[in-house]
């Protein structure tokens, strides 16, 4: 059957693929045997022999396993293209090593299989480093015709519900997945190496908090109670440093009952990390240290490209307060002290939107997301956020109507956000209250009232620091790609209709 033919029926090549496997077995074989024992990687076989000089037999046998993506018939040679996880490798089969039965029965395999093969280590004269197969066996029977070679899964839509074709065909998804997760070592690997500790906490949580989110909400059968999936780990990870532990890690899915974009997806990876004795100073410190390592280490380079342009992620990043970006980019000068109606009329002016019941420190928020935060290139930590909006940061030292908290912007989007942490068990309880009020107010992402943590605060939380670090936008930076679907495996999506 041609390309052109399978492409057109998707249907009749299904069927003619679910006979051979028929076929196999009426003949006595096995189309999916429980195992094949291998001795190389594709990988290794570069490494070990990649400088064989054009036309060169080893001696060497090797046993490799993989999947086919490419035949060529080629009267009595068949030549192959196998790749297993680590690379890929040319098959050269042969009439006069094989036999003519099983370079037939070899010929009738079809893209998509995965075979296991024993053979030689050798190179063609063209110089391809390959493997001339004495013996081979088919491991799992492909169904499904894989993609044109050349244009693979041209759908969109496609490409996330089918990942795992994606991944077979598109080399760029498995080049971005690559940074994803050589990323998140890296993370854990600079955390170690700073005496960091990381932990697992709860992901179903009797009282949301955490974040400014709308959490989702399931039920536990045997306790007969609603539960929250996470919205963020922090009051749990702070529980933990209440108790003597000094630093601590968690790297986890996080749940937020919101809309699907290029920047958001209901569940998504945060790293969150508090360290004892210090406050946000120290963790804008961690944060560019730490990313500027996960770049290096997942890209070779602190340098990665936004919008076609270069962007430097090495330290150190600058230090702009919110008041004085807002001043810069969005021409008033805002503050949480100015009355709500000045602060609406700054809105009319500026045409940014607002609620009637909003805050003069949820105005200025506003005021400086709409204005102000698109246009940041970064990497810049934006410090100093005002209190209302900020119900777990510590008050400024010399500002009370601020808190010590900064948020990393590069390209215009939030990366990080961090604090020195509140650990005022009288002020949290206000705050609390506060966000209490403003949810019975209608407000679905306030924060309500935690008293089991505010019950650990009252054992004494030391002064501290705390970061969060989403994952799978430091991944969409440092692989160049706008959407966060490209950067998680398997995102979310409206039904097919």
């Amino acid at each position: 059957m041609s390309e052109e033919e399978v492409q057109a029926s998707p249907e009749a090549e299904y069927a003619r693929r679910l006979a051979a496997v028929e076929a196999i077995r009426a003949g006595g074989g096995e189309p999916y045997p429980v195992r094949f024992d291998r001795d190389r990687t594709a990988a290794s076989l570069h490494e070990e022999f990649g400088s064989l000089e054009p036309g060169n037999e080893t001696g060497v046998a090797v046993r490799v396993a993989g999947r086919l993506l490419l035949i060529r018939r080629q009267g009595k040679l068949v030549f192959a293209t196998l790749r297993d996880g680590t690379a890929a490798i040319q098959l050269f089969v042969s009439q006069g090593e094989v036999g003519e039965e099983a370079l037939a029965e070899f010929a009738k395999l079809d893209l998509g299989d995965w075979v296991g093969v024993e053979g030689e280590v050798m190179t063609t004269r063209r110089g391809e480093l390959s493997v001339k197969v004495r013996s081979f066996t088919l491991l799992a029977k492909s169904l499904r015709p894989l993609p044109d070679k050349w244009h693979g899964l041209s759908d969109v839509d496609t490409r996330f519900r089918r990942r795992y074709v994606d991944l077979i065909v598109n080399e760029e998804a498995r080049r971005v997945f690559q940074i994803r997760f050589a990323a998140i070592s890296a993370i854990r690997r600079f955390l170690d190496s700073q005496s960091f500790i990381e932990v697992e906490t709860p992901v179903l949580h009797p009282v949301p908090g955490g974040a400014a989110a709308k959490p989702f909400v399931t039920h536990h059968n045997a306790l007969d109670m609603d539960l929250f999936l996470r919205i963020a780990p922090e009051l749990y990870l702070k529980r933990l440093i209440v108790s003597g532990f000094e630093r601590v890690y968690e790297i986890g899915r996080v749940f937020r009952n919101e809309g699907l974009s290029t920047r958001h997806n209901p569940e998504f990876t945060m790293l969150e990390a508090y360290q004892a004795y210090a406050d946000y100073t120290e963790m804008m410190t961690l944060t560019e240290e730490l990313v500027a390592h996960a770049a290096r280490e997942a890209t070779g380079s602190t340098t990665v490209e936004v919008d076609g342009k270069p962007l430097d992620l090495a330290p150190p990043w600058p230090r702009r307060t919110l008041r004085d970006l807002v001043k810069e980019h969005g021409g008033v000068d805002v503050h949480p002290s100015m009355a709500v109606g000045e602060l609406q009329g700054i809105c009319d002016n500026l045409g940014v939107p607002y609620d009637p019941k909003w805050g003069p420190g949820k105005l200025v928020l506003e005021i400086y997301e709409k204005t102000t935060e698109p246009a940041i290139a970064g990497p810049t930590f934006v410090l100093d956020y005002p209190r209302e909006v900020s119900p777990l940061a510590r008050p400024h030292r010399d500002d009370p109507a601020l808190v010590e908290r900064f948020e990393v912007i590069v390209a215009g989007r939030e990366l990080a956000n961090a604090f020195s942490e509140l650990n005022d068990p009288v002020d949290q309880r206000r705050r609390f209250e506060d966000q209490a009020a403003l949810a019975a107010g209608g407000d679905e992402e306030a924060q309500p009232v935690d008293d089991d943590y505010l019950l650990a605060l009252e054992y004494g939380l030391p002064p501290c620091g705390g970061l969060g670090v989403g994952i799978d936008r430091l991944a969409m930076l440092l692989a160049g790609v706008p959407s966060i679907r490209e950067v998680i495996l398997f995102p979310h999506l409206r039904p097919q209709a």
